[in-house]
């Protein structure tokens, strides 16, 4: 006897690559507080290393630690722009001049391959290409990096890039004493 056929939609998965960075209060503490809340937001399968560096843009704030992130997810690229922004919120972020001090930032930097221009984002991320503590943790997630809308390798840009200022302090887990598996099994 047929018992009919059941249908089954998942959301499909998609690979966003994070921008984190934070220059206020404790800031280990920060970025640790943001992976935790991107693995409710899907699955964090991979980390950079933790990067100290100059301000950019507004120099007059204290230096930055950045980091990047890949993360799984089945959001769509709006909705997750309001997910990040609402987990900043969260977190105490608070509104500010543009690129000045600020407890989190987290940006969407590349989604899958998608080349997306609309009035609240923009995919890739319009300021990727020319920031050292940008392309330096995204290359950590993947050396064979592309930008999808010119095909230039992200290792070949960062050559060209001062990165003077920017320090590697170490993995995740040795600097925010971060166990990334506790996330990935979400």
């Amino acid at each position: 006897m047929w018992s009919g056929w059941r249908i089954v939609t998942a959301a499909a998965e998609h690979t966003a690559l994070l921008g984190i960075g934070t220059n206020l209060g404790d800031r280990t503490a920060n970025l640790r507080a943001a992976i935790t809340g991107l693995a409710e937001l899907g699955s964090v399968v991979c980390v950079s290393r933790v990067y100290e560096s100059e301000p950019y843009g507004y120099v007059d704030q204290p230096w930055f630690l950045n980091m990047a992130v890949t993360l799984r997810t089945g959001l769509a690229p709006e909705d997750l722009l309001g997910a990040l922004k609402a987990l900043e919120a969260r977190m105490g972020r608070e509104p500010g001049r543009r690129m000045g001090p600020r407890l989190i930032d987290i940006d969407i930097l590349f989604y899958d391959d998608l080349q997306l221009d609309t009035a609240s984002l923009r995919i890739p991320h319009h300021g990727v290409m020319d920031r050292a503590f940008v392309l330096a943790p995204l290359l950590d997630l993947d050396i064979g990096l592309r930008h999808p809308a010119t095909g230039e390798l992200l290792a070949e840009r960062v050559m060209a890039l001062d990165d003077s200022a920017l320090v590697p302090l170490g993995s995740a887990a040795e600097v925010l004493n971060l166990d990334i598996r506790a996330s990935r099994n979400r």
